[in-house]
């Protein structure tokens, strides 16, 4: 299974900013696609999920900033993401679960300043 990902780069505090992300390669029908995010000196932590069947997980974090979508057809995944904050900076990682293992994409930075 392969990830690419798309979006992300600058965006002003208050900002929004949409990441795309699709999938390709031997796909297990029933899976769970989502982001991860990373800054230096961190572990990795989950933003949001959303699995095949349309149930979605969001780190507290999130706070109703951010809409995590899905399109099943296509393998893509999208994170719109809102209202952001400088602590919202750091390199997004889409991935796709399926009952056996966790693929990552490449990464993917998003920054957030004035």
């Amino acid at each position: 299974v392969q990830l690419q990902a798309s979006g992300g780069g600058l965006a002003e505090p208050g900002g929004s900013v949409r990441l795309s992300c699709t999938a390709s390669g031997s796909i297990v029908k029933i899976n769970v696609m989502g982001w991860y995010r990373q800054v230096p000196g961190k572990e990795r932590e989950l933003v949001a999920h959303i699995t095949t069947l349309g149930r979605i997980k969001y780190a507290d974090f999130v706070k109703g900033r951010f809409a995590i979508s899905r399109e099943n057809r296509t393998n893509t995944v999208h994170l719109q993401m809102n209202t952001l904050a400088p602590e919202d900076t750091a390199v997004y990682y889409c991935t796709l679960r399926d009952s056996e293992k966790i693929y990552w994409g490449q990464g993917t930075q998003v920054t957030v300043s004035s």
